[in-house]
């Protein structure tokens, strides 16, 4: 019997506006690694969810969107169907509805193979809330990368004024608060740290400093295996 090697995968999971993105996607230009954006897919699953009128707490009709939808990124943006979607998907609606209609087993089962299908050579960086715990529990790394809530409130808020969009602080860290107790108590795939993960607390750090960290833990990890 002939042994399939599998393309190294780096799982990055996090809470909302941790940063999680990035990192992810600077550590896999560094390696020349794919990228799997998990937060993108559900935003998206919320978004054609959206466009057809079908509620975000309607499990069976999410599902059956998700099995049906044709997902593509590509130079840093997003394609639903054929269409490039990205701005409509980065508006803070659409993070709601992602972390919405990710609650739900059904659409977890559904986006499973999707999200798996991205572990093509020479390797993969994914991040998102079970990247390592369901999408790849065999990630040759994981890293828990958390910032404490006020922080990535004040991030979230300052990228969205860079951005010429309207903010209220206070109401990013309620929505934050509230997305984070959401995404730990749902019953299906819960945010949490792994025993096996490395967790990184970007709370005092850059991002440059958090890449460096995980390329290193990379490679130090290859070393070893």
């Amino acid at each position: 019997m002939t042994n399939i090697i599998l393309s190294p995968v780096i799982a990055i999971d996090g809470p909302s506006a941790s940063g999680k993105g990035s990192v992810a996607e600077r550590v896999a230009k560094q390696f020349g690694f794919h990228y799997l954006d998990s937060g993108a897919i559900y935003r998206l699953l919320a978004y054609a969810a959206y466009q057809q009128q079908v509620s975000w707490s309607d499990a069976n009709a999410l599902a059956d969107i998700a099995a049906h939808m044709v997902i593509k990124f590509e130079h840093g943006e997003a394609y639903l169907n054929g269409e490039q979607v990205s701005a409509h998907i980065r508006t803070e609606q659409m993070g709601k509805g992602a972390s919405e209609v990710a609650v739900h087993p059904a659409v977890r089962t559904a986006l499973l193979q999707t999200q798996r299908n991205f572990r093509q050579a020479p390797g993969l960086v994914g991040d998102g809330r079970d990247i390592g715990s369901v999408i790849f529990p065999d990630a040759g790394l994981k890293i828990f990368l958390t910032a404490a809530v006020e922080t990535r409130a004040k991030r979230r808020y300052e990228q969205l004024l860079q951005r010429g969009e309207t903010a209220s602080y206070a109401h990013i860290l309620d929505d934050l608060q509230q997305r984070d107790l959401r995404d730990s108590q749902r019953a299906a795939a819960p945010l949490k740290q792994l025993p096996d993960a490395i967790l990184l607390d970007t709370t005092d750090k850059n991002i440059e400093q958090a890449v460096n960290i995980i390329i290193e833990a990379f490679k130090k990890a290859s070393q070893t295996a």
